[in-house]
């Protein structure tokens, strides 16, 4: 975990966690002890912006929920010899929960988009919590499976659908926070730019540019200053749909964060 983090019990800002967690189906789908017991061994950290909360490589320390801020994943591309960006978390995202099944070693880099507060539970409070009532493991494996789900998906959309499609599932997507949001608590403005968002997709920047600009058109979206604002989800829903009937069906598209 990054050394620039400041760290707080969580038990200690209760109250002010609470709602925004509960946006979050997973832990709304945990039973009042469990969440409980949760935020009794968790805590709170605060990320500067451009913060590493961990590197590729680095042991699993634990289980993350963005609460207010973004964590950007990404990997070093030897193509271009750059940082590319392959997922963008934000509230009430939890993450980090694959390296913890398969106590292997972290496969990509976090960093804090900008200042970020995140809920961190640490390797060994979780480890105490699954000793203890062998229930939270079939929690965990919920939260696997979002993940999973999600991938299944992403993968399907990628191979095919066109460019339009794959723009707006995934502008919907994230919105939802790739299904672990609820459904109230969709995002409006997305915190990514064109080139971030081509990435993701596979698409080219021009190609994500010229798909944004026709939604921009028709009043779906409109493109802000490394944000893109959702006008109209209704019809970015119907255009992922007309390409794609079958495709993706009963979850939302989006990348596995070990």
């Amino acid at each position: 975990m990054s050394a620039h983090a400041l760290s707080t019990p969580a038990a200690d800002a209760r109250p002010s966690l609470l709602p925004r967690l509960l946006q979050g189906r997973w832990f709304a789908s945990l039973g009042a002890t469990q969440r409980q017991q949760l935020l009794a061994a968790a805590r709170v950290l605060q990320l500067p912006a451009g913060a590493a909360l961990f590197l590729r490589g680095e042991a699993n320390c634990g289980l993350y929920c963005v609460l207010d801020g973004a964590v950007r994943v990404g990997a070093v591309s030897p193509a271009v010899d750059r940082n590319v960006m392959l997922a963008l978390l934000e509230p009430p995202e939890w993450f980090g929960e694959i390296a913890f099944f398969d106590g292997g070693p972290r496969t990509h880099d976090a960093h804090a988009r900008g200042p970020t507060t995140l809920l961190y539970l640490p390797r060994a409070a979780l480890e105490r919590l699954l000793a203890d009532d062998p229930l939270w493991w079939q929690a965990l494996g919920r939260l696997l499976a979002e993940k999973v789900r999600a991938l299944f998906i992403g993968i399907e959309e990628l191979t095919a659908l066109p460019a339009p499609a794959r723009v707006a599932r995934r502008l919907l997507a994230m919105a939802q926070g790739h299904g672990m949001r609820q459904p109230n608590a969709a995002q409006r403005t997305l915190a990514i730019n064109q080139e971030q968002l081509g990435a993701m997709l596979s698409l080219t920047r021009q190609t994500v540019s010229e798909v944004l600009g026709d939604f921009e058109a028709r009043g779906w979206v409109k493109r802000r200053y490394g944000a893109i604002e959702l006008l109209d989800a209704p019809a970015l829903a119907a255009a992922g749909a007309a390409a794609g009937a079958g495709v993706g069906a009963g979850g939302a598209s989006g990348p596995v964060v070990p």
